[in-house]
């Protein structure tokens, strides 16, 4: 007999669209906030980052040897953001942690690589006014967000929850090798730029340094984490924020390539690899929309006891 505290079963009810499943964990108010809050810095500085790199000048926390490398992560930032919002309209902490886990990855990633590559700051290089008090202000605003996420992911995982119910909407067969081939690729590179970007340096088709190759590093890391947590999650009613990052994403920093393309250089290998790596990010998320709104379609089964 079902317990009188048990949301309603809208399953059952014709006309409605089919839920998310039952249970998990309730989102907590902290990881909301965090996401509103790393999506209005990701608007006003990812924008700033990517505006500026349009034009062809350089400007950072760092001294970049070429625009490409700042506009991207501009760029990425700004694509984000849109996901980042719908975070806070999420009820359950399995509707989002596909996104939040590689928010987490950039947070950490990008403050360390900025303490580890500190002596390269404008703060202690020296400089103009503005991009020293930008570095500044890149640290101190990278190291509170680190700090809020950590807390906010384990009062999260210590938040009680339920089992969670049976996936509504299934990843198709035929999308699960592409995604793995895809987040592998984004997560090797990523790994590779940030533990030996020494060497990993010289694969970047276009002028990067050591910073440089470890924030593209970060980036990608986090879109690999976040192909992959997609992949396991294996239901696409708990992706729907990152079906929305993936896409901008994708298409902010495709403006920034294109703009910017007379600094790539598009006869070499990893340049070839980084179209299709890009485009896949792009298809993956609009075709995962795509399918998730036509399983919301799906006319909800009938309740066995209700029929007859």
């Amino acid at each position: 007999m079902p317990n009188a505290s048990d949301p309603p079963r809208t399953d059952d009810v014709p006309g409605l669209p089919r839920p998310l499943a039952a249970g998990g964990r309730p989102l907590t108010a902290g990881v909301a906030m965090l996401a509103t809050a790393v999506a209005v810095v990701g608007v006003l500085v990812g924008g700033l980052l990517a505006a500026v790199a349009l034009t062809g000048h350089v400007f950072g926390a760092w001294r970049s040897p070429e625009s490409l490398t700042p506009g991207l992560i501009g760029a990425a930032m700004l694509g984000t953001a849109p996901g980042l919002f719908a975070v806070s309209r999420a009820r359950a902490w399995h509707e989002v942690r596909s996104l939040v886990h590689p928010l987490a990855v950039v947070l950490v990633g990008l403050f360390t690589v900025s303490l580890l590559n500190a002596g390269q700051l404008y703060i202690a290089r020296g400089g103009s006014i503005v991009p020293v008090l930008f570095s500044l202000g890149w640290l101190f605003v990278l190291g509170a967000l680190c700090v809020c996420a950590l807390i906010g992911l384990v009062l999260q995982y210590l938040t009680p929850g339920r089992p969670l119910g049976p996936r509504g909407a299934p990843l198709p067969g035929w999308s699960k090798p592409a995604l793995a081939v895809l987040g592998s690729a984004w997560l090797g590179i990523g790994t590779g730029l940030l533990v030996r970007p020494g060497f990993w340096a010289d694969f970047v088709p276009w002028s990067v340094d050591r910073p440089d190759a470890q924030a593209l590093g970060v980036w990608a890391l986090a879109l690999g984490v976040g192909v992959l947590g997609a992949l396991a999650e294996d239901d696409l009613g708990r992706t729907g924020p990152a079906l929305i990052a993936l896409p901008g994403t994708a298409g902010a920093v495709t403006v920034v390539l294109a703009c910017r393309a007379a600094a790539v250089d598009w006869s070499s290998g990893p340049a070839l690899c980084l179209v299709p790596m890009v485009a896949g990010l792009l298809l993956a998320g609009l075709s995962g929309r795509v399918l998730l709104a036509r399983s919301s379609a799906v006319p909800p089964r009938q309740n066995p006891a209700t029929e007859g």
